[in-house]
């Protein structure tokens, strides 16, 4: 498991303002991004596959973690360094088995007994949210739309797992969800749709690292 989760980028194109995800993820990692999952909602299987594979030699070269949204399959094709599972995908334990001890395997949770069950079940670490309310994960159900930051307590007092909030975080509210209990952030459209997604990734590191600093900015 890596040690580091303070900024967890979750690509979409879709949401990069016409760049490629490859130019956003090139500036994410100059900006110190500690994580990128793959996720590519609205690519095939190939697309996500030819994308992931240009980012697996970015992120090895950088020494970033890959991971991959939901396909065990394509994150054993890409050799990334792990996968990122929700409600419909496989148990963490198959994914264990087809994937090995060494993987990171994630999973998405909205609740305290959900993260006990994803402890249990032998994930590494979790994604929480939708802490505030979002467009960006469209497929987010109603009930896990805008959790709060009194659910990222009642999470951290529910597990011992490293986990990120997701959902609506930007660089002026990430503070607040790191002082709630998680031990980061996970983004989507805070840095895809940046103007600039190197200072936005930079920016988020200093809200989650040094609370202090970033509130005087």
């Amino acid at each position: 498991m890596t040690d580091e989760l303070d900024v967890y980028l979750v690509t979409d194109e879709g949401l990069s303002a016409g760049r490629s995800t490859v130019e956003i993820v090139e500036a994410a990692i100059r900006g110190g991004v500690d994580i990128v999952q793959l996720r590519e909602k609205s690519a095939s299987a190939n697309e996500r596959y030819e994308l992931g594979r240009e980012l697996r030699v970015l992120t090895r070269e950088a020494g970033v973690p890959l991971i991959v949204n939901d396909r065990v399959d394509l994150a054993a094709a890409l050799d990334a360094d792990g996968v990122h599972l929700g409600d419909d995908d496989l148990p963490v334990s198959v994914a264990r088995e087809q994937l090995g001890e060494a993987a990171i395997i994630g999973r998405s949770v909205s609740t305290p007994e959900a993260a006990r069950r994803a402890e249990e079940a032998g994930a590494d670490y979790l994604g929480v949210g939708a802490v505030f309310a979002t467009d960006s994960k469209d497929d987010v159900s109603p009930e896990q739309q805008g959790i709060g930051l009194d659910r990222i307590r009642a999470v951290r007092e529910a597990t011992d797992l490293p986990f990120v909030g997701i959902g609506g975080v930007t660089p002026h509210n990430a503070t607040d969800v790191v002082e709630a209990g998680a031990d980061g952030v996970a983004v989507i459209s805070a840095v895809t749709g940046a103007d600039e997604p190197e200072v936005a990734t930079r920016a988020l590191g200093k809200a989650v690292r040094s609370p202090e600093v970033a509130a005087d900015d």
